[in-house]
């Protein structure tokens, strides 16, 4: 319509100039798009006339003129509009709209002009192009165009330049070069609308020219730069030029061919760019690489050709796409199949992934068998990589775990090609994915202490892998590996069964120095944090690994001994344990053949000699105490790590010689250690001998007794002789004296230089070792006691009491530390009971006792000298400040260890002496009162980790001040609670501390406090407890520490129990409540670390780390088996006993009510079920020791109990609880039967529990009087129920029929009264019933239920014991395994109280042999009716007026329709070309009439006919415009609509989608929908102006695509056409 306008106006207005005047706009206005483009008709409608070879209609003059005027236009008009646009910087409508209608004049005018102008305008245009990454936040410079602006300007220009070769790569190189600089929203709009526009423009060798350019520019790129944001930009590119770089050729192919000339599937970087596509993080980006593979692969299967073509200059293993034609059918079916899988893992879905992982082995399989019948692979290994590194970086943990598994198990790893191929894939990506911690979880139908799934499949792994890897590359694999493991943080489980599976590796010398180094790199840097058993495990697992795959010629002793040193002692590598053992069988398997050291004094030309054990021993000892003259000054105390690395070497080459024939231990020893015997022989006597080498002397003793000993945590009853041990200890035996004598001649006043504090913990600690060590020995006993001991107390104290420095010095101050640190020694030996006290050590420890309770002054009625501190010295010589400046630095240290060790001297005094007599405070309370001050105030000065002497003083001292000081005994508890709450966090300090916390604050006599005698420290202890609990539930073993003390406490199992003392539970019962129920569901994380050290427990000493390792008792179950063991020693007779249980069975029964009545739905294993199950459990135990009276008392709740909703494991326990009270009360069978006479409504299928009981009917009734009356009674209740509506009831009510019927039947054939006659009734009934149940599910429940282990093999009297109740129980009715408490627990406890009425384990193991039977108890009460609906549909009308008559109306075409109806129309242009389903398509159609879409865009016209598509459009296609385009004419079909002004939105999430709720649609917005399921092709993208997603909540990916637009259409209709002015913006005209 518009041509035919022009022409009219052309043809009756010649004079053109006053048209262009009327036309144009002023140069610095900004004129309307309605302007722009009628002067683009007007210009264009002039082409045809300056066309014309005939003047007559318009001269040649008249021709200049237009011609001057069009080129004026473009330099006046067309550029400075395209200037201002870019200024405004902008992406609204208006700014869009203005750039395609000056774009497209711009794109008239040109041709118009001379030739030359097309040139001249695109190299003004180009500079902003090309220097468009230079400019800031988008903005241009003056006079430049931004960068969309110019693309757009450029692509106008691009057809006019197509003859312009130089041009045209000019300006795709500006393209290329803004690809790579741009933002990425930018990247895109260069690509659609400057870098296509060239392609489609060129053609011939020009568009071949082109191409390459842009493939090897794109690959080089990605080559150079190998990132994800590269990756991204380069197949955004290669998608949208696939159309040319793989459009197959229409001809028969020849050499000459232009496609063999630029052919992407030659280039081994294009395949890579694919691979990292497929694996990269963007989903858009993963979708062109596979959209780039589907198309090669089809090309390549239309064409019929090899690939490569020829041989390669690329290396064989490099050709990583390969077609065969002769196996064409195989290939496309791998093809198909490997992109169905990668499709399918973007649903993150594991059952819908789970189908297609096992197909991708067969075809894998089946190519590598084809690739060996013709001598090559056609699938290269690196694509399998893909399908890993995809499931590896899923959002799914299932999907992950599922990949990881399908790798350990791929068969195809077993041949060497494909293992070294995957080399670096498992030292890289796979090492990453296995650092995941929740990949280790037991798998479904493992038991607690399994080893997981994965952990064990990784051990296989590992064999098969490097078994199958060639030779040469193991070990540089090997040491990639454990490389691997320093390179991030790993977690103590992924760590633990990693180092386990390398330990498996079969032996070989596979690792040298470079792989000692990385193993030490992981235990110093890695391995610190972990667990302390997990990481005990870890370095025997370690170190197993090493002696397997150590290359012992490639390594030296010294290399093998330093390495041990990283192995702690109480953690793996104790002597004795079996890992010790292995090390001395390696090393003597090995003797002689490791690699010899070259020493100093080796002559070059000699060859090396090898090496034994014995001899680096030897040299190692001489090495060791080889030390320069003293210098004259104070000297540090050597490092230990020496003494550590020679001590470990010496008894490593003891046990290694002690197996063979003919040596003696003792011969052996001395010999090993004679240059150390000879420095210690003299150490007292010889006054030249340097003081380093009695400290390294001194050192090596010491670690020699401690790595000697057996490890601290062995067995009690597994002592035996250790010959090493009893040889060395006769060796040192002889040298006791001197090494006494030097040691307190050192402390007895020459310890002063600013390094002796650290020396002093030396000596002192090489003294207890010898004390404990000889003190069987009657000689040193006496000395120490008589002689050694009173000297030392003496002379510290006499440091002590010299008065303060007025400016201290480092020697004062140094030789009070060393003297308080000396007194402290001697009183943990004498506590300790290692030495006796004689008349000697008693007087000196009196006036020790004496000194620290002496007055500050006699006005001062405080202790003077408790709490006293050090004084920081001051240096005042120069020459020493570098000497002492670590002392200074370290003072803070040095201040705390003094302050501790009085409270260490204090709390030992207080237990053996008491407060002195001659104390002259007032009265004994006065000076407790002081002390317990000192106390608080230590608490708040020392470091948290070194208080646990002060909690020792406090426990002695606070009893005795409870009735005098109660504020300060609260004061002193709250402090002390705060305290060990902040160490929570720190294991190594936290437990010491909390044990003794709670054996301070809730000593004997705390816990014998009432309301009246300390109502606020009672009330202090109880919020206490509350607070411990809550803690235990984040924390376990927390509540074991208080529970276990406080049984001990209320009744001691060495059966000295104190009436006062156990009355004091009544105050702190609900710590026994709580104890019954105790058991947290812990986090997943937090199972998991409790399940791997049950694992690495159950290995026992097989992991030496179970020998080694010190640790308590932290399990969760510990609180419940202590209170149960503390509960089964309750005695029936005594009235406290009898009082306790019965109070503590109404608290349990008050718990599981209030579960019950809450309104909170609980599911199987909730916490709310593990408690109602607890608390049943803690029930039955009671039970036998409650008395008659009481159980008639509570036999009601039972009852209401029994009628809640309960889960399976439950009612088997309240069923159990019920039939043992009838059977021990009979009488209370009335009770029962009044329990079937409730209201049905009521009861529901809950009466289910009360038929069960009389399933075990022939328990009950030999106690019961009157058996017949109560038999009728039975049957009589139980036919009621027979026919119950419900299917549950029936079958319940059959059971008890028949096994009640099973005792009534032989009375009855004897005449019993009242049985008689219901015989021939109840058996048709019973035959009756029973055949009903004889077809489909009725039949196999009929079955289950009669095999179900609580019908048929239960006893609940043969059976009733603890294992039942707490093991058998739990596990036949479906608690999870981590509820399940197995007799051993029990037995573990000394304080258990097994009898003959209540046995531990089950006398017959009948039941423990069943397996969960599949009838689960159901107990869920009928659903409620349902309501009448509260609201109902509504239909209405949804345009303003009514439809009389349609008839008419559909003449009109739709929008006339429309109009006549007065509906409105948006500007919405829905494209629906790609989706295929007729029942989609009619939805679609519906909502777009509905919401006024402007038109709806089809594949097929022939749709419309469908009658699937008539039935959910519903006639809407008559009142909607509908336009055909089909899907290969999308692109043009976009490309026009974008020069239109269109807004090009897809809905896909990427990484720059934005979402529904925030974006606004442009007026003009084209909405393009993907089909159903392969969504938007690759190919169309980068056509998009933006991607909108919509917020999702759930786990399924994606929604219908109907669905998906339906909202887009919603909310755009929402914004435009539902607000408050409908009216289309329009711009003014200027």
């Amino acid at each position: 319509m518009n041509s035919v306008l022009v022409n009219a106006v052309l043809s009756s207005s010649p004079d053109f100039h006053l048209l262009f005047e009327s036309l144009t706009w002023p140069s610095d206005s900004w004129p309307g798009t309605e302007r722009v483009e009628a002067l683009t008709a007007f210009i264009e409608g002039l082409g045809p006339i300056l066309a014309e070879s005939d003047t007559t209609r318009c001269s040649a003059a008249k021709r200049r003129s237009i011609i001057a005027q069009v080129d004026s236009v473009v330099w006046t008009r067309c550029l400075p509009l395209l200037s201002k646009i870019s200024a405004e910087a902008g992406e609204g409508t208006r700014c869009r709209e203005s750039t395609a209608a000056a774009c497209r004049l711009l794109g008239v005018c040109v041709p118009l002009c001379d030739r030359a102008a097309p040139g001249r305008v695109a190299l003004s245009v180009l500079p902003s192009l090309q220097q468009a990454e230079e400019e800031e936040e988008g903005v241009p410079g003056p006079g430049r165009l931004s960068a969309e602006v110019a693309s757009e300007a450029m692509a106008a220009l691009v057809p006019s330049l197509a003859a312009d070769e130089q041009l045209t790569l000019i300006t795709l190189s500006s393209a290329l070069s803004c690809i790579k600089t741009l933002p990425d929203a930018m990247v895109s709009k260069i690509i659609v609308r400057l870098l296509l526009t060239v392609l489609d423009c060129c053609g011939g060798a020009i568009l071949t020219r082109v191409l390459k350019l842009v493939l090897g520019d794109m690959c080089s790129w990605h080559r150079a730069d190998r990132t994800h944001v590269v990756a991204e930009r380069t197949l955004l590119c290669l998608t949208a030029l696939s159309e040319h770089l793989l459009k197959p050729h229409s001809l028969p192919s020849s050499s000459s061919s232009p496609r063999r000339e630029v052919d992407p599937r030659l280039s081994v970087q294009f395949w890579r760019m694919v691979q990292d596509g497929l694996t990269h993080r963007d989903s858009v980006s993963r979708k062109r690489a596979l959209y780039l593979l589907k198309m090669c692969v089809a090309l390549s299967e239309e064409e019929g050709l090899d690939c490569p073509l020829s041989p390669s200059e690329e290396a064989a293993d490099d050709i990583l796409f390969k077609w065969d034609p002769s196996r064409s059918k195989l290939l496309r079916e791998f093809w198909e199949d490997y992109a169905l899988v990668m499709e399918t893992l973007e649903e993150n879905q594991i059952h819908v992934v789970r189908p297609v992982l096992n197909r991708i082995d067969t075809l894998i399989q089946t190519t590598v068998n084809e690739g060996q019948a013709v001598g090559q692979v056609f699938f290269h290994p690196s694509w399998l990589l893909c399908v890993y590194q995809r499931m590896f970086h899923s959002e799914n943990k299932s999907l992950m775990r599922e990949g990881v598994c399908h790798l350990l198990e791929l068969q195809v790893l077993r041949q060497p090609a494909f293992a070294l191929a995957f080399s670096q894939f498992i030292a890289g990506p796979f090492m990453d994915v296995l650092s995941e911690t929740s990949l280790f979880h037991k798998s479904v139908g493992q038991s607690v202490g399994d080893c997981p799934e994965l952990g064990a499949k990784l051990q296989v792994f590992m064999i098969t892998f490097f078994t199958s890897l060639p030779s040469a590359h193991r070990g540089r694999m090997l040491l990639q590996m454990i490389r691997q493991l320093c390179s991030k943080h790993w977690c103590a489980a992924p760590l633990l069964f990693l180092s386990q599976a390398l330990s498996k590796l079969p032996p070989g010398p596979l690792l040298g120095i470079e792989g000692l180094a990385a193993l030490r790199e992981v235990l110093c840097c890695t391995v610190i944090t972990h667990q302390v058993l997990l990481r005990g495990a870890t370095q025997c697992f370690l170190l197993n690994s090493a002696l397997c795959l150590i290359d012992v010629s490639a390594v030296t002793l010294d290399d093998v001994f330093s390495f041990l040193v990283h192995f702690r002692a109480d953690e793996s590598l104790s002597r004795g344990t079996q890992i010790w053992n292995q090390l001395c069988s390696w090393l003597l398997d090995n003797e002689g053949s490791f690699k010899p050291r070259i020493t100093d004094g080796d002559s070059t030309g000699a060859a090396p000699q090898k090496e034994t054990v014995r001899g680096y021993v030897q040299s190692e000892m001489h090495s060791y105490l080889r030390v320069p003259a003293s210098a004259g000054h104070t000297e540090r105390v050597p490092d230990s790590r020496e003494a550590d690395k020679l001590t470990r070497a010496m008894l490593l080459c003891v046990d290694m010689e002690r197996n063979q024939a003919g040596d003696k231990i003792g011969t052996t020893l001395e010999a090993l250690l004679s240059p150390l015997l000879d420095t210690l022989s003299r150490v007292g006597t010889n006054i030249y001998l340097p003081l380093r080498k009695s400290d390294k002397s001194l050192q090596l003793l010491l670690r020699l007794f401690q790595l000697g000993g057996a490890p601290s945590c062995e067995r009690v009853g597994e002592e035996r002789v250790d010959d090493v041990m009893v040889a060395m200890e006769r060796l040192i035996y002889k040298l006791a004296d001197p090494i006494h004598e030097f040691i307190l001649r050192r402390l007895l006043g020459e310890m002063q230089g600013p390094f002796d504090v650290e020396r002093a913990e030396l000596y002192l600690c090489v003294l207890r070792q010898m004390v404990v060590l000889y003190k069987s020995t009657p000689q040193h006993h006496s000395k120490f006691q008589q002689t050694y001991f009173p000297k030392l107390i003496k002379c510290s104290l006499k440091v002590l009491q010299e008065p303060n420095q007025q400016i201290p010095s480092v020697a004062n101050q140094v030789a009070r530390a060393v003297a308080m640190a000396s007194l402290a020694t001697v009183c943990g030996l004498v506590e300790q009971e290692v030495i006796g006290m004689q008349s000697e050590t008693l007087s000196s420890f009196k006036s020790l006792n004496d000194y620290f309770y002496t007055l500050v002054s006699s006005s001062c009625q405080s202790l003077g000298n408790l709490n006293k501190r050090l004084q920081k010295p001051k240096i005042d010589d120069l020459r020493d400040a570098g000497v002492q400046g670590g002392l200074l630095q370290d003072w803070g240290r040095v201040a705390a260890n003094f302050l501790r060790d009085q409270w260490i001297c204090l709390s030992f005094l207080i237990k053996a002496f008491g407060v002195p007599e001659s104390v002259e405070i007032s009265n004994h309370w006065a000076t407790l009162k002081a002390a317990v001050s000192c106390g608080v105030e230590a608490l708040a000065l020392l470091p948290s980790g070194l208080v646990l002497p002060v909690l020792t003083f406090m426990e002695i001292v606070l009893p005795q001040l409870l009735l005098h000081e109660e504020a300060l005994c609260v004061e002193a508890v709250t402090l002390t609670w705060e305290l060990v709450q902040g160490l929570s966090t720190n294991a190594l300090d936290f437990w010491p501390a909390l044990k003794g916390f709670v054996s301070m604050a809730f000593h004997r006599k705390l816990l014998q406090l009432t309301d009246t005698s300390a109502p606020t420290l009672l009330a202090a202890l109880k919020q206490i407890a509350t607070e411990l609990m809550e803690l235990s539930q984040s924390k376990s073993g927390v509540l074991g520490v208080l529970l276990q003390h406080c049984c001990q406490t209320w009744l001691p199992t060495d059966g000295g129990s104190d009436a006062a003392v156990f009355s004091t539970v009544f105050s702190h019962i609900n710590i026994l409540t709580e104890a019954c129920v105790f058991g947290p569901v812990f986090r997943r994380d937090q199972r998991l670390i409790q399940d791997v050290q049950t694992y690495v427990e159950r290995l026992g000493e097989e992991c030496a780390a179970n020998v080694a390792v010190t640790s308590d008792n932290r399990d969760d179950q510990l609180p419940r088996t202590c209170v149960l063991a503390f509960l089964s020693r309750l005695d029936s007779s005594d009235l406290q006993h009898e009082r306790l249980m019965e109070e503590l069975l109404m608290d349990l029964l008050k718990k599981d009510n209030n579960i019950s009545k809450s309104k909170v739905r609980y599911y199987s294993n909730s916490l709310q079920h593990r408690v109602k199950n607890r608390v049943w459990q803690s029930l039955l135990l009671l039970l036998p020791k409650l008395r008659e009276e009481f159980v008639a008392t509570v036999l009601n709740c039972v009852f209401e109990a029994a009628f809640c909703s309960n889960h399976a494991s439950v009612k088997y326990l309240i069923e159990w609880m019920m039939i043992l009270i009838l059977v021990r009360y009979p009488h209370h069978i009335d009770s029962f039967w009044a329990c079937f006479t409730r209201d049905h409504d009521k009861t529901k299928t809950s009466i289910c529990t009360f038929l069960s009981v009389l399933v075990h009917f022939n328990v009950i009734i030999p106690n019961l009087k009157d058996k017949a009356v109560h038999l009728r009674k039975a049957l009589d209740i139980i036919l009621q129920w027979c026919f119950n509506h419900n299917f549950s009831v029936r079958l319940y009510a059959l059971l008890a029929l028949k096994r009640v019927w099973s005792l009534a039947g032989s009375q009855a054939e004897e005449g019993a009264d009242g049985l008689r006659g219901m015989s021939t009734v109840i058996k048709a009934c019973l035959n009756q019933a029973e055949a009903m149940q004889s077809t489909g599910n009725a039949n196999k429940n009929w079955t289950r239920i009669q095999d179900h282990f609580f019908f048929g093999a239960f006893d609940p009297i043969s059976d009733y014991s603890v294992e039942t109740i707490f093991y058998t129980f739990p596990s036949l009715s479906e608690m999870a395994d981590d509820e399940w408490i197995p007799p051993w627990k029990f037995e573990k406890l000394l304080c258990f109280s097994e009898s003959a009425s209540f046995p531990l384990r089950n006398p017959a193991p009948d039941l423990s042999r069943l397996q969960p039977g599949d009838w689960i108890q159901q107990d869920k009460g009928e659903q409620n009716k349902e309501e009448r609906w509260a609201e109902v549909q509504k239909k209405i009308t949804p345009w303003r007026l009514g439809i009389q008559e349609q008839e008419p109306e559909l003449q009109l075409v739709p929008q006339q329709r429309a109009a006549r109806l007065g509906k409105l129309h948006g500007a919405l242009l829905v494209v629906a070309s790609l989706i295929d389903k007729p029942t989609n398509l009619g939805g679609l159609c519906r909502t777009c009439e509905i919401f006024g879409a402007s038109t709806l865009v089809l594949d097929s016209l022939r749709h419309v006919s469908d009658k699937h598509f008539q039935s959910l459009s519903v006639s809407s296609e008559l009142w909607l415009p509908l336009l055909e385009v089909k899907p290969m004419e999308l692109t043009d079909f976009l490309q026009v609509k974008k020069s239109e002004g269109y807004c090009i939105v897809g809905v896909e999430q990427t990484a720059n989608s934005q979402s529904l709720q925030d974006y606004r649609f442009p007026e003009k917005t084209l909405l393009l929908l993907g089909n159903e399921r392969e969504g938007i092709p690759a190919n169309l993208l980068q056509m998009f102006d933006v991607c909108v997603e919509i917020p999702q909540q759930g786990v399924t990916r994606s929604l219908n695509v109907h669905v998906s637009a339906a909202l887009l259409i919603w909310e755009y209709t929402r914004q435009h056409l539902t607000s408050a002015s409908d009216e289309v913006d329009s711009n003014p005209e200027n």
